[in-house]
Parts: structure tokens; sequence; C-alpha cells
């Protein structure tokens, strides 16, 4: 079943993203289950592939905010590596239990969502500054209260910060995915 899940997410990712992703990270995905994780234990996207079905809708919202509000990034590929890396941080975020369902690994190397999607997807390809402060801010006020003037400052800076938020929440609550 993983299998199957697996190869039908790849080559859906490998049309939508064409030659922006280089094959030794769409191996590197491959390898870590980025295809077939869950995005979350019980919430959006809790079943297998769930990470990649919302990685994929986010970046399509975000694409399509984009292009109905004319906004303007760094570079052009910015919409779909922010929508399709923004949750990175998942891959090895959970682990499957006795039930079926999914519970929270104690056990990562690296913690954190956005600091730890952006230092995983930093050692794959490089990333424009605004690209790294719309993954890193892309909770918006869900992140953490110590950091609200931060990330004030990202959307001052970087506009395109808000959208992001904005697309995540747009897939995650009204399309639930």
């Amino acid at each position: 079943m993983l299998e199957r899940i697996s190869k039908r997410n790849t080559g859906r990712f490998e049309h939508f993203m064409g030659d922006i992703v280089d094959d030794d990270f769409k191996q590197w995905l491959t390898l870590n289950n980025f295809f077939t994780a869950p995005a979350s234990t019980h919430y959006h996207g809790s079943q297998e592939g769930g990470l990649f079905e919302h990685s994929i809708t986010v970046a399509k919202v975000l694409t399509e905010l984009t292009n109905d509000n004319q906004l303007t990034w760094q570079r052009a590929e910015s919409p779909l590596i922010i929508g399709m890396f923004h949750d990175l941080c998942k891959i090895d975020q959970y682990t499957p239990n006795a039930s079926g369902k999914y519970d929270f690994n104690p056990d990562t190397l690296l913690k954190g969502h956005g600091d730890k999607s952006v230092m995983m997807l930093s050692s794959h390809m490089r990333l424009t500054e605004e690209e790294v402060m719309c993954i890193r801010y892309h909770m918006g006020a869900f992140t953490d209260k110590s950091e609200w003037n931060d990330y004030t400052r990202a959307v001052h800076k970087y506009p395109n910060v808000l959208w992001t938020h904005h697309a995540d929440m747009i897939t995650t609550h009204i399309f639930e995915i």
C-alpha cells in the first residue's frame, strides 16, 4: 500500500514541480517518506500520504493567490518551493502505532516546525531570504507568542509571509487537507 501511495505521489510531484528539484533531492524525499508520511496525528492529513496531499495543495493555493493578487516574489518558483516544503519538518515527526493511527515521535534529531523545515530544505537547495521567512513563519499568529514581534517584522519586510500563512490556513481549514 505505501509503495503504491509513494509511486503515485512521486509522479504527481514530478509533474507539478518539474525540474525545480534535482534527482538527489527527489531520492532523499522518497527515502525519507515525504510521499507517504502523515501531516499530523489526528488533524489535517492524518493518513498515509497526508503530508504530500497537504503540501501540494498549499503549493497550488499559494500559486493561485499569487496569480489572483498579482503577488511578486524574489524568484518565480517560490510559491511552489514554499508551498511544497513548508512542512518538510513532518517527514519524521510521527510514527505509526498499533491501532493504525500515528503518535508524535519524541526522538527526532531536529526540533521545531518552521525552523526545522528551513534547516532540512536548506541542505538540498539554496533559498532566498523571502523563502526562508515564508517557511519559518508560515504558522502566522500560531507562532509562539514570544516570536510575534519577529513574525510581524518578517511580514512587513516580506508580505508574502502572510500570504503563505493564508494558503496554509485555506488548505487546512477550508479544504481540510
